[in-house]
């Protein structure tokens, strides 16, 4: 199938586009992209991605930032149902990967219930890309025998999260949203037992040509957040692997 071929009308494609990088695309994503009448894009798809779609394509943002939503999740759920409607074929771009904290499923349930036919690509996940992209190797198997990757801001607006299991040694934790919460989270991740001088680690528009990599402890990351005035979009890693860092960085090197 070409750039000039036509989707199916009236579907639905939930699509990941990854963590920033435009060649990090899957070549499935890219070549919907190029094909579908409408796409609704979130904050974190960039231009580079979006250069891909036709010309005459519908464009429309809904993206979402700290405390700053264009269309509430309800809106954007009904807005793909629309499109749809229309005999449109819609691709939904949220960066990284739509299942992993992307709410994906909330607007495929929605598409079920209107009977709206859909498809979904995964994406390769913040966590996955800028941890590549900031030589963090996540399960190094002399450092870490699992990962986890938990959302540091809850549906509630709390971080009541199971400090216990995050706090175990020998794993990393990528915390995705975490940036407005880090001086909560590297307390209660000592308050469980890590040591404060466990390495931790923010990276900030990773995979993209201004990645930024924070280096630190549990101790002294909030310091340092708050120091270097770093913004979101950005993770938060803890745990051993950061420390390979300076061994492994490559692409900030280049």
């Amino acid at each position: 199938m070409d750039k000039h071929d036509t989707l199916a009308a009236g579907k639905v494609w939930l699509i990941g586009a990854g963590p920033g990088d435009p060649d990090l695309l899957t070549v499935k994503a890219a070549r919907l992209i190029s094909q579908a009448d409408a796409l609704v894009f979130d904050h974190l798809v960039g231009q580079g991605i979006m250069d891909l779609a036709r010309a005459d394509a519908r464009r429309i943002y809904a993206g979402k930032e700290a405390s700053k939503h264009t269309l509430p999740q309800d809106s954007i759920n009904q807005l793909l149902v629309d499109l749809a409607k229309e005999g449109l074929s819609v691709v939904r771009l949220k960066g990284g990967d739509p299942f992993i904290f992307g709410r994906g499923g909330e607007e495929l349930e929605t598409l079920v219930a209107s009977g709206v036919p859909f498809e979904v690509v995964p994406g390769v996940t913040a966590a996955a890309g800028c941890a590549a992209y900031s030589g963090f190797p996540l399960t190094h198997r002399d450092h870490a025998q699992s990962v986890t990757f938990v959302t540091g801001h809850l549906k509630d607006g709390t971080v009541n999260l199971d400090w216990p299991a995050l706090a175990r040694p020998r794993q990393t934790v990528v915390f995705y949203m975490g940036i407005g919460a880090a001086g909560e989270i590297c307390r209660q991740m000592i308050n469980h037992g890590l040591p404060s001088l466990t390495p931790a680690a923010v990276i900030r528009n990773g995979t993209l040509p201004d990645q930024q990599t924070l280096l630190a402890t549990l101790g002294t990351l909030p310091h340092r957040i708050e120091e270097s005035g770093i913004k979101p979009p950005a993770l938060i890693v803890v745990g051993s692997v950061v420390g390979l860092h300076e061994q492994l960085s490559w692409f900030e090197k280049a």
